[in-house]
């Protein structure tokens, strides 16, 4: 007999067939317009290949603990223990650090996306156990997005524009009249929603557009970053200069006189600042279509002609999340802002400027305005952080300064890594330094159902259930529903549910009671469920369903805004309506970005060169776009069917322009070597005019295979090649998009990188 189990993951809600302990379906949430085909993945989280089945220690650390020999890890055997053992030698570890260097020297960032489930949130219950015993160090923004929510919480106020709180899509849909697409705006990203997503409604509104005959202009290296229906205008740009054809953009503007003055005089601050460097007051160079041309490689009078259209229709800009993935990443968030402001529809229906569209499948959706379900971090008990891709600085440079929203702090000396439910060797650039720093910490402890390539290398490793084998829920900020995640199969192995594994980790370090609170896994849920249903009806007036409805029907709809325009109160009155900015307005132009000096960030939005770029390219060099796979979500479910379905010789593909793969003598299907001085790895050669002459597109998330003796990675992971840079001394984002490459066709038979990946493994797994 089939029993249907709600459930849900970030790529959304669907219901489990289950018969007699196995699933054997997946349907979709039959309130979703567009589900994603990653739900049919799911069952692969069921299969015990790659999984991690019961707690191991690796021998040399079993031997020696802190003093143990650290290059071993990844290559020495592991050895099973009970979970009693485990968890003692745990408790025992954290104790040990504290004592003797203090909890800072806990590292503790654990970012990862596990389980959209808001209960068994695998880092966030690290989290609160450890705050339970002292604190930790953490990370602070995310690699999707840091640079850029960074600059928008100083010219802003905070980041609800890249957030998902910019003018909602349907608004867009209805009222633009020009849609300036800088980055993407694909349904590929849209499918994920970190913490489960109940509807996609991209494709809902990019449909609406085009039947609305809204003129649409791709600008971006990809011309898959829209779907084909939609018949944009493809501007290929050069990686990495959005920024210059922004500035150039206003500039052309500004030079003829459309600028919207009276709300750069109302709204803004430091324009005066902003609008000398469009004219080129300080570097003797206007910033008009020429020069915008000569470093976007686009042309120059479709520059000006889009710069005299822009302030005559409804304009929205959108900027996708990957663009502030770069060096200067603040700059193009911050130069959109500007040229938004110049046109001076900010505040206006399907006006104005917004971040992240189509970046995650809730950005421009309408937004929930109730409270999202969460477990707590509970108070911190120290305040020690680093920004969340500057891992490597942090473990290779113990005591060294870094700075930070303009304040000048200093790395901690990290003894003890404990990353649950996360894999920094997807989500890290430059690998082979990640490999060096991690063998720096004197212990490092993985919680993960699967064994990553992070997992390999860990000291001790404790086997978290998947979402499947226990019970949540799931919702966010930018859904519209709660969905209920049903328990559809036990337990694979000895793995326990991330919140039994705390919680007996708490029980050891003597916290129990704080950490649980007396609820149990239902009892918590119930809980969680509860206070956002007492919220929606207390603040917001909206009667959402009893728990024991909600868990058998799985899902709840929740107070949402829909039609939002952004800034539309502060437009009509900006000091009944101040932003929380130096000025309490928009920031062009700021005082406190002059004081600190910073050369990579300077007091307006400014082209700045990266420090790998096409107009700096050597000969033979392209530049490399690391972007989301169609068929997974980062690394997880790598070897399931959709994930497999676009690789070939289980090794990821690279895209290439067909005059790039000529001139190198490289065929559709045939493997090649991309290198640059960080490293080297595999892929296959996808030959296609999709893609912008000088680029090449390798998708994230392939499982880091390095060759057992020196030679390249074998799986087609881009972030062996990317360079570990922060954007600037002010947001210190991560830098993934800032890289040069070679390619060269691969001689030779380099195997299937699936298959290795599973020998490595099974070489030091127990016998």
């Amino acid at each position: 007999m089939i029993t249907r189990v709600p459930h849900c993951s970030h790529w959304g809600a669907y219901t489990l067939l289950v018969d007699e302990g196995r699933i054997v379906g997946v349907e979709p949430f039959a309130h979703d317009p567009a589900p994603s085909e990653l739900i049919h993945s799911v069952p692969a989280w069921a299969s015990p290949e790659r999984r991690v089945m019961r707690p191991m220690v690796r021998e040399g650390w079993l031997a020696d603990r802190q003093h143990s020999d650290r290059r071993g890890r990844g290559r020495e055997r592991f050895v099973p223990v009970s979970w009693d053992a485990a968890l003692d030698l745990v408790a025992g570890e954290i104790r040990r650090v504290s004592a003797d260097h203090g909890n800072a020297a806990i590292f503790a960032g654990s970012y990862g996306w596990t389980s959209c489930g808001r209960f068994h949130h695998a880092s966030t219950l690290l989290k609160r156990t450890l705050n339970l015993v002292g604190g930790f160090t953490g990370h602070v923004d995310t690699y999707s997005i840091a640079a850029g929510p960074v600059i928008l919480r100083h010219t802003l106020g905070d980041d609800r524009a890249c957030g998902g709180q910019a003018n909602t899509l349907d608004s867009i849909a209805e009222h633009s009249q020009t849609l300036v697409v800088f980055g993407a705006m694909s349904p590929r990203t849209a499918q994920s929603e970190a913490g489960g997503i109940g509807a996609h409604h991209l494709e809902t509104y990019l449909r609406r557009i085009v039947e609305r005959g809204v003129r649409v202009i791709l600008v971006s290296p990809l011309k898959d970053d829209l779907p084909d229906w939609v018949a944009a205008e493809w501007w290929p740009i050069r990686p990495n200069t959005d920024t210059a054809l922004m500035l150039g953009l206003a500039g052309e503007i500004v030079r003829s006189g459309q600028q919207e003055s009276d709300f750069l005089a109302r709204c803004t601050s430091g324009s005066e600042l902003y609008l000398a460097y469009l004219r080129g007051e300080g570097d003797g160079r206007p910033k008009d279509a020429e020069w915008a041309s000569t470093i976007t490689g686009l042309p120059a009078e479709a520059i000006r002609a889009l710069a005299r259209d822009l302030p005559r229709t409804r304009s929205m800009l959108t900027v996708s999340w990957s663009l502030q993935r770069a060096h200067h990443g603040e700059q193009p968030f911050w130069a959109a802002l500007g040229l938004a402001a110049v046109i001076g529809q900010i505040g206006r229906p399907g006006g104005g400027v917004g971040y992240g569209y189509g970046s995650l499948g809730g950005v421009g959706a309408p937004f929930a305005i109730g409270k999202s379900p969460a477990m707590s971090q509970l108070s911190k008990p120290i305040n020690s952080f680093i920004p969340v891709a500057r891992i490597s600085d942090m473990l290779l440079n113990p005591g060294g300064p870094y700075s930070y929203e303009g304040e000048d702090r200093r790395y901690p000396d990290i003894r003890l890594v404990y990353w649950a439910g996360g894999n920094p060797f997807h989500h890290h650039q430059d690998l082979n330094r990640l490999s060096e720093a991690w063998t720096r910490p004197e212990t490092i402890i993985v919680q993960d159902p699967m064994f990553t390539a992070t997992a390999k290398r860990a000291d001790i490793v404790l086997p978290a259930s998947t979402s499947i084998e226990r019970n949540d829920l799931a919702g966010n900020k930018r859904s519209d529903f709660i969905l209920a995640m049903g328990q559809a199969i036990a337990p694979l192995g000895e793995a326990r549910s991330d919140f039994d594994i705390f919680n007996a980790l708490s029980g050891k370090l003597g916290v129990a009671a704080a950490f649980n609170e007396g609820r149990d896994e239902m009892g918590w849920i119930r809980h969680l469920y509860e206070e956002s249903r007492n919220h929606a009806q207390q603040h917001h007036h909206f009667e959402m369903p009893d728990f024991e409805t909600f868990w058998a029907q799985g899902h709840a709809p929740c107070p949402v805004q829909r039609d939002h325009t952004y800034l539309a109160a502060f437009r009509e009155d900006p000091e009944a309506h101040p932003l929380d900015t130096e000025s309490g307005l928009i920031v062009l132009g700021s005082a406190t970005l002059a004081r600190l000096g910073y050369a990579d960030c300077g007091p307006h939005p400014a082209w700045i060169e990266p420090a790998e770029w096409l107009g700096r390219a050597q000969a033979g060099e392209l530049h490399l776009i690391s972007h989301q796979p169609k068929g997974r979500l980062h690394s997880q479910l790598e070897t399931a069917e959709a994930s497999l379905a676009g690789k070939r010789e289980g090794r990821e593909q690279v895209m290439l322009h067909p005059g790039d793969a000529s001139v190198r003598g490289i065929a559709d299907g045939q493997t090649v070597r991309l290198w640059n001085a960080r490293g080297a790895c595999l892929a296959t050669a996808q030959v296609t005019d999709s893609v912008a002459a000088g680029v090449a597109i390798l998708p994230t998330g392939a499982w880091f295979t390095p060759a057992e003796a020196e030679g390249p990675e074998l799986s087609g992971n881009p972030n062996v090649l990317t360079l570990d840079i922060g954007s600037s001394a002010f947001g210190q984002g991560c830098s993934a998009h800032t890289c040069l490459v070679r390619i060269e066709a691969h001689a030779g038979d380099a195997g299937d990188a699936v298959r290795i990946y599973d020998a490595h493994l099974a070489a030091i797994l127990p016998t």
